[in-house]
């Protein structure tokens, strides 16, 4: 199945705008990110000269020697078939995280103005760590994600006039219809199943089939695990697999916090803190730290060695669980713990709009699942997969104190749209709506 991707319409403004800028498409390997810009290219009818750092490495070569643009046209000519077009072509550099040089070579580039420039590539975070600092004002950056929840409904018959009714709902804050409500639920669920890798989603689109699904994960598992071991030292390597493979027993924990004594007995979180850095910026991993008070800015109280540690996709986690776990989802089967699996969802959204993910915990107040900054105050969430949704101490507790100046709280669980006080009870798919302030701050003018 052929999947349309809400990054698509960044893009294809990059290109309609005919701003000079190179255009950076960033995200975690297999997202689809080469496959939405030649769609786009190709809808938008552009000349798209495209070349790939791993498959063709003696581009490389060619793109940190060369000192004008004729002998950039020359040696990229030479290793393909397609036309260079001056004024007209645009240059997809993929895979651009082999050639650091372009740090410094997209300015010459951009400036000398003969063609567009798209790069993409994985690991930019970690092998290009400058790459969009230093040419400011010669880069526009897109990220790219796994399909999220309203992406993934392209695969079923939810057509856009119930989607945006469903969202009338959610800003409402009014009831669903119930057996329209059964059906997105069910469908959240099989979403937790399937995630949100493209492959992944398409051949579950075409086969129906979750032996597949879990084949298409394990291959991309050994995709990032090979990266591990090609871009780091052979001592780092075994600490990021230890970590990475870590993540799925940590979320079955009560509290889902990442205890870094389980990787080894005695182990100071220091002496692993880069590693953490290291599966965030390399996109396979969510962070969601804990925040000392419930209130904004939450990143003033920050403490980064207190954290919870997600999938970037919660297909993959599932997978990571088996088949047994996939079934007991996808039948509703109260013998299941999914707390950890509803919750990687929920931040896997919420990373994706741009939202800071932190968490509060207190012995004498308890924990809160998620606390995300929103129309200028802090928003409490919880996320329930179980039936008992209304019991939820520590965000009374939270909502109640007038210091933290909590407008709402929502919590979000397999039940309908409802209201008590100040919290709004949301079914999980919802959270597809949840998306930061809009909003733009006017200032009156000062006079000095």
């Amino acid at each position: 199945m052929d999947l349309v991707r809400k990054a698509e319409i960044s893009i294809s403004q990059w290109y309609r705008n005919g701003e000079r800028k190179a255009l950076l498409v960033k995200g975690a390997r297999q997202v689809g990110k080469t496959h939405a810009i030649r769609r786009v290219m190709r809808n938008e009818n552009a000349n798209l000269f495209e070349i790939n750092l791993i498959e063709t490495p003696e581009a490389i070569k060619v793109l940190e020697t060369a000192t004008t643009i004729d002998e950039l046209i020359i040696g990229l000519s030479t290793l393909s078939n397609q036309k260079l077009v001056k004024g007209r072509t645009v240059i997809f550099i993929d895979e651009v995280q082999r050639c650091k040089s372009m740090v410094t070579k997209i300015k010459f580039l951009v400036e000398e103005g003969s063609f567009r420039y798209i790069l993409s590539g994985s690991l930019l975070g970690i092998e290009l760590t400058n790459l969009e600092s230093a040419p400011v004002g010669y880069m526009t950056t897109i990220e790219m994600y796994p399909l999220d929840f309203e992406e993934f409904l392209q695969t079923t018959n939810i057509t856009e006039t119930v989607i945006s009714s469903l969202r009338d709902s959610f800003v409402n804050r009014t009831p669903v219809m119930d057996v329209v409500n059964q059906k997105m639920l069910d469908l959240f669920t099989r979403y937790l199943v399937v995630g949100g890798m493209p492959e992944a989603v398409s051949r579950f689109a075409d086969t129906n089939n979750v032996n597949d699904v879990i084949q298409i994960h394990r291959d991309i598992q050994s995709l990032y695990k090979l990266d591990f071991t090609q871009y780091e030292s052979e001592d780092k390597r075994l600490i990021l697999t230890n970590v990475y493979g870590l993540i799925p027993a940590e979320l079955l924990k009560q509290n889902r916090r990442y205890i870094v004594t389980d990787l080894k007995k005695g182990l100071h979180f220091e002496r692993v803190e880069s590693t953490f850095i290291w599966l965030r910026n390399a996109g396979v991993a969510i962070s969601t730290f804990n925040s000392t008070e419930p209130r904004i800015p939450l990143k003033l109280n920050e403490k980064s060695s207190l954290f919870k540690l997600y999938l970037s996709d919660v297909g993959m986690l599932t997978s990571e669980y088996g088949m047994t776990t996939k079934n007991l989802l996808l039948t509703n089967s109260p013998k299941i713990n999914a707390g950890g699996i509803y919750e990687n969802a929920v931040a896997q959204e919420l990373y994706s709009k741009g939202f800071g993910l932190y968490y509060y915990n207190s012995n004498r107040l308890g924990e809160l699942d998620f606390v995300i900054e929103h129309e200028g105050h802090a928003l409490p969430i919880e996320v329930k997969s179980g039936k008992d949704y209304i019991i939820h101490s520590a965000m009374n507790s939270c909502l109640e104190n007038t210091e933290y100046q909590m407008n709402e709280g929502i919590v979000f669980a397999n039940c309908n749209v409802s209201r008590r006080g100040k919290i709004t009870y949301l079914p999980i798919y919802m959270i597809m709506f949840l998306k930061p302030n809009d909003k733009q701050i006017v200032l009156d003018r000062i006079e000095f």
